[in-house]
């Protein structure tokens, strides 16, 4: 098997591919959403259905939203590895031996073992097994992750190789370094998921507001349903969705 045929082979964690199940289930809870949505805004069964093609939107969201999850699950736990990584050159471990007990260390905080890094790890110690150059192994692996950290770290752990470099020293260094830069993304991204949360309550609430009008008040509600009200409602949609892409937007802060 040549590199090309087994890079096309292990996982590439800058793209995320839904299985079928997954997109007809995005495909389906986003037009039964989005004809709730049209209901409840025109009380009409063929306007309502007239929304239910943008739908095809929704696995595109869920792909997203799989892959951020994802990458983010792979940094933590690149994090971790770090430690692990450094604790044992620390200990005078041979290079090979520090990435196989980072598969055990990791493997105490996932039992099961169906981490991305442990995946990762598993495979830059069968390719010691091969005598392939751990430098080599990194770099394919930064190259698929493509995350900064770990394309720093496999650079200045190959010149520390190539060099002869006080291996553990630097190790532990960059550790530290990227462990630091680690946390305060994490922070960031907790203060910017409360954030997620109230914006998902502020476009939640007009659709909340208008069941209640509804169920309480149907005859003041009535004109919204017919004539003019057709295009008011229309107009109240577009603003609803023109905020949320707006959200989106000021919420979408790389990490």
């Amino acid at each position: 098997m040549t590199k090309m045929e087994l890079a096309q082979l292990l996982p590439n964690y800058t793209v995320y591919e839904l299985t079928l199940l997954q997109k007809v289930t995005a495909l389906g809870m986003g037009g039964m959403l989005l004809f709730g949505v049209g209901y409840l805004f025109y009380h009409h069964w063929i306007l309502s259905l007239a929304l239910v093609p943008f739908a095809g939107y929704a696995p595109r969201l869920l792909r997203n939203y799989l892959m951020i999850r994802r990458r983010a699950a792979l940094n933590l736990h690149f994090k971790q590895t770090l430690f692990s990584l450094s604790s044992s050159l620390s200990a005078g471990r041979s290079v090979e031996n520090a990435f196989r007990e980072a598969v055990q260390d990791l493997l105490m905080l996932d039992p099961e073992g169906g981490s991305d890094m442990i995946a990762e790890l598993n495979i830059i110690c069968a390719r010691l097994e091969y005598a392939q150059p751990v430098e080599e192994a990194l770099h394919d692996f930064s190259r698929r992750a493509g995350m900064e950290d770990i394309d720093r770290f496999a650079d200045v752990f190959t010149v520390c190789k190539r060099t002869g470099g006080d291996l553990v020293e630097v190790v532990r260094r960059t550790s530290t370094v990227i462990s630091e830069k680690l946390d305060i993304q994490q922070e960031i991204a907790v203060t910017v998921a409360q954030k997620k949360f109230e914006a998902k309550a502020l476009l939640v609430s007009p659709l909340a507001m208008v069941m209640f009008m509804s169920l309480t008040a149907g005859d003041y509600m009535e004109p919204m349903y017919t004539g003019a009200g057709f295009a008011i409602s229309t107009l109240a949609l577009a603003a609803l969705f023109l905020c949320y892409l707006w959200i989106s937007k000021i919420m979408d802060i790389p990490l």
